[in-house]
């Protein structure tokens, strides 16, 4: 084909570009015709990977923590993972709970009438715990008024299958882990939330429940997802079992408040 009989090029479209960069935090190519990165598009980037490396490396203040939770007791332990880069490094320690931890649960467990158990744990972003821990649990509280008296673990160096250990050491029928997700370019505060039955170390993932992208700007709001939690907890209950045997069909059903 002749340079004539080509089609010519699509003229650039900046409004269409700019109304698709408005429905997605996600980054678009926002010029049509190939050229240098503008200084603005260029620093902002840097930036945001600056904040979602700050996330990973951050560490939750879990002291305040404690007190934004209050009056709900807390109980504090820590995985095998020691530290921030031993935890980044080896997983499989962050799923792991502390040897010496294993007597403080079994002192602290829960009645024979085996409940549900909230875990926090710092997972891969501390701001996320820091900004959505607190008032997602208020949500939660006010939906299950089962949790005002029971004690939340605040697990250090956490990954999700820790929960799994925590639950099954403290006799929980159903554990729930609060946890930091990973850090994109766009959200490095965004919590996830996993629901499992009859917790024990070596479960698989689907044998969990997650609602994740719980944040403020844009993501699951704090009432949606307490919302969504207590649909799925209720559900476990009547079925006996979490992961890929519970479906979540929350949206077809209106939660009353």
């Amino acid at each position: 084909m002749s340079g004539e009989d080509r089609p010519a090029a699509a003229a650039p479209r900046p409004d269409l570009y700019r109304r698709l960069a408005d429905l997605t935090p996600a980054r678009l190519r926002l010029e049509a015709r190939p050229g240098a990165t503008r200084l603005s598009d260029l620093l902002a980037f840097q930036q945001d990977h600056a904040a979602a490396r700050d996330a990973i490396h951050g560490q939750v203040d879990w002291d305040a923590l404690a007190d934004a939770l209050a009056p709900l007791p807390v109980l504090r332990v820590a995985s095998r993972a020691t530290d921030r880069a031993t935890y980044l490094r080896r997983p499989d320690l962050g799923r792991q709970l502390a040897e010496a931890d294993h007597a403080r649960l079994d002192a602290a467990r829960l009645p024979d009438d085996p409940p549900l158990l909230v875990v926090i744990g710092d997972g891969l972003s501390a701001p996320a715990v820091m900004a959505q821990v607190a008032p997602l649990m208020a949500a939660l509280v006010a939906r299950l008024p089962e949790l005002q008296d029971r004690p939340v673990v605040l697990a250090q160096g956490a990954r999700v299958a820790l929960g799994d250990a925590i639950g099954a050491a403290m006799g929980a029928a159903l554990v729930l882990i609060l946890i930091g997700e990973r850090p994109g370019l766009s959200v490095v505060d965004s919590l996830g939330a996993y629901l499992t039955q009859a917790p024990r170390v070596g479960l698989r993932d689907s044998a969990r429940n997650c609602v994740s992208n719980i944040h403020a700007r844009g993501g699951l709001s704090h009432a949606a997802a307490a919302d969504r939690l207590t649909w799925l907890i209720h559900e476990a209950r009547r079925i006996g079992t979490t992961g890929v045997a519970l479906k979540d069909d929350s949206g077809l059903v209106q939660l009353d408040h």
